[in-house]
């Protein structure tokens, strides 16, 4: 078992920065890949970015290439997304996740508001 808890989420005017954090606990030893989904109200869930255990980036989704960055520090286990320039259209709720070998894993969800 796996625990997610993310943080940093908030109101935000347009072309403002948040950064998001995950921290995991529990059975971290196996965690593979860690990532953000975000899911706005009305839409469906949405891959946002995802990170391998090396560092390495997997993918980020076309609307976010070039204003977010992920990153992640595995010593500690938590996982970031800094986002740059948001836009209205960035409003969700982000949910931090992770693949382990027996499944993934799921945070509560954080609320991302972007409004003038």
């Amino acid at each position: 078992q796996v625990q997610l808890v993310e943080s940093g989420g908030g109101l935000m005017q347009p072309g403002g920065s948040l950064r998001l954090s995950c921290a995991a606990s529990g059975s971290t030893f196996s965690i593979n890949v860690m990532g953000w989904y975000r899911q706005a109200p009305g839409k469906e869930r949405e891959l946002v970015a995802a990170i391998a255990h090396s560092g390495t980036v997997i993918t980020y989704a076309d609307s976010v290439k070039g204003r977010f960055t992920i990153s992640r520090d595995s010593a500690i286990n938590r996982v970031y997304l800094q986002m740059n320039s948001l836009e209205p259209e960035d409003t969700a709720v982000y949910y931090c996740y992770v693949t382990l070998s027996t499944g993934d894993y799921w945070g509560q969800g954080t609320q991302v508001t972007v409004s003038s």
